[in-house]
């Protein structure tokens, strides 16, 4: 079993790689003309994985290589609250592939570039509460 502190590392080593993913997410966003939107909701799905990731690692909870993340919710203990509801997990799972390789669906539009940023703070602001202390400070601002 890993220390508390190799324990706090790994949760920080997410929040960071989270973090990234909003900023880029965020800025990415800012674009007005040729903005690839794709790209937006992929590095949000991302920033709700990487931060539930980072929870789990604090519960000390083990977690399958996924991008499912009704699957890493369904993993929380039950006193956890994640504010996602079934729809926007799934979508949010969706952009995990589907934004990033070809096939039969649309690019995604502002409006879903837009929610799911919108998504991805709302999952963010929460996990970021129940992560231990000075795990997010320095990083998510």
């Amino acid at each position: 079993m890993p220390s508390k502190d190799e324990l706090f590392t790994v949760v920080r080593q997410w929040v960071e790689k989270a973090e990234e993913d909003f900023r880029n997410a965020e800025h990415t966003l800012t674009l007005k003309e040729n903005c690839p939107l794709n790209t937006v909701c992929f590095h949000a799905q991302q920033c709700v994985e990487k931060y539930l990731k980072a929870l789990l690692v604090s519960k000390g909870i083990d977690f399958p290589k996924t991008h499912n993340i009704a699957e890493l919710v369904a993993l929380l203990p039950t006193d956890i609250r994640i504010p996602l509801s079934a729809e926007e997990q799934e979508q949010l799972t969706d952009y995990a592939t589907f934004t990033r390789y070809t096939g039969d669906w649309e690019p995604a539009t502002r409006l879903e570039a837009e929610i799911s940023m919108t998504v991805a703070r709302k999952a963010r602001e929460t996990i970021k509460n129940y992560l231990p202390k000075g795990t997010v400070e320095n990083q998510a601002k």
